[in-house]
């Protein structure tokens, strides 16, 4: 086994999908460089790397999952949010090697205090949940303007198509044509009976409060570990635009709500219901949700996950030919909108309701 080890989609280490970043590739890259620390996120390879006495952070991503055009996309987003204020790192470069495609940042002011932190682990504190949301409201405030066109078609990105209009039946099934290894992927489930059985029935919910939201520029894995944080509790630098699409901004709150507050690899998922709570305190004490947006919130919690676990499925069976993390993809896929319908998903959605002010949002068992 390697001596570098990733997160896998349990709580286990796994052998990393991508081999580690070495010290001559970096090199290549950014010049005399070495390597200081490798990330453990399991879709690239990934490390802080030191040349001439500053640390610059380089990720590498295999040219099916990320192109030059496709990294372009998201890098604009980034200038654009510094050009508003927002602290997050300065991209310095973006370069192809054969089968390669390198991006090469600032490594961020602050401290990474969950850098070995699996996606879904809680925040250490109500405070840093808080803290959070101040800075996901600033990011929001900061992204207004930018008007770029979604993202062209790409493996993980957590888009907001399928479940943003009036017919998702007619948005999935075109999400699905426009990706053959995701279509390959399904072939092997009983996608079409689950959607229409479990994530439908969410939507008929969630249907009439779309027109009211407005599309905006978005994180969309925003989770503690892609936050760098300051002496005071407080978060320095926002990292890692790789899912960054047009959505909405309750896409994006209900995102960091689905990433911190529930802990999925936990027996029993385990709710941090104070942490959801901080959450939503901070992003309103900095941008106050409107009536409708308040309304739709509780509402798409359910669904936030959908889009990124089918891009997750076409990544893991056409990419990495991983059938047992395809499996466990589809089981995200299904599994995380079903369990909103029990009591505990239920209960959340209620935590989060009344946190904005808005009302119950009523889910039958079994629809």
């Amino acid at each position: 086994m390697s001596a570098h080890l990733a997160h896998g989609l349990g709580t286990e280490p796994v052998e990393p999908d991508w081999a580690p970043l070495t010290d001559t590739e970096v090199t290549d890259v950014v010049g005399p460089a070495r390597v200081v620390w490798r990330s453990p996120r399991p879709l690239s390879a990934a490390a802080v790397v030191e040349r001439d006495g500053r640390r610059l952070f380089v990720k590498r991503h295999h040219v099916t999952v990320r192109s030059l055009a496709g990294l372009a996309e998201e890098h604009a987003f980034l200038r654009h949010l510094r050009e508003r204020g927002a602290p997050v790192v300065e991209v310095l470069d973006a370069a192809e090697r054969g089968e390669w495609t390198y991006e090469v940042h600032s490594a961020g002011a602050g401290e990474d205090l969950y850098r070995d932190a699996l996606s879904w682990s809680p925040f250490r504190s109500p405070t840093h949940a808080r803290a959070a949301g101040e800075a996901l409201a600033r990011l929001h405030l900061a992204a207004e303007g930018f008007d770029a066109p979604r993202r062209r078609v790409q493996p993980l990105v957590a888009s907001f198509t399928v479940f943003a209009g009036e017919d998702p039946w007619t948005g999935l099934s075109r999400y699905v044509a426009d990706r053959p290894q995701l279509a390959a992927a399904l072939a092997g489930f009983p996608w079409r009976e689950d959607t229409r059985r479990v994530l439908l029935a969410l939507h008929a919910r969630l249907a009439p409060h779309l027109p009211a939201l407005s599309p905006l520029w978005t994180h969309n894995d925003w989770h503690a570990s892609n936050l760098l944080w300051d002496g005071e509790g407080r978060v320095a630098t926002v990292l890692d635009f790789g899912m960054s699409d047009r959505t909405t901004a309750v896409h994006d709150l209900a995102t960091a709500i689905e990433r911190n507050a529930v802990q999925w690899l936990r027996p029993g998922y385990p709710v941090r219901e104070e942490d959801a709570v901080s959450l939503l305190t901070g992003y309103q004490a900095v941008r106050p949700l409107g009536p409708a947006e308040s309304a739709a919130l509780p509402a798409l919690l359910p669904l936030v996950h959908a889009e990124f676990a089918l891009s997750e499925l076409g990544y893991f069976h056409g990419v990495t030919r991983s059938a047992e993390n395809t499996r466990l993809a589809y089981e995200y896929y299904v599994g995380h909108a079903e369990w909103f319908a029990g009591d505990r998903g239920r209960h959340l959605l209620d935590v989060v309701a009344h946190a904005v002010g808005a009302p119950a949002v009523q889910l039958g068992r079994g629809e």
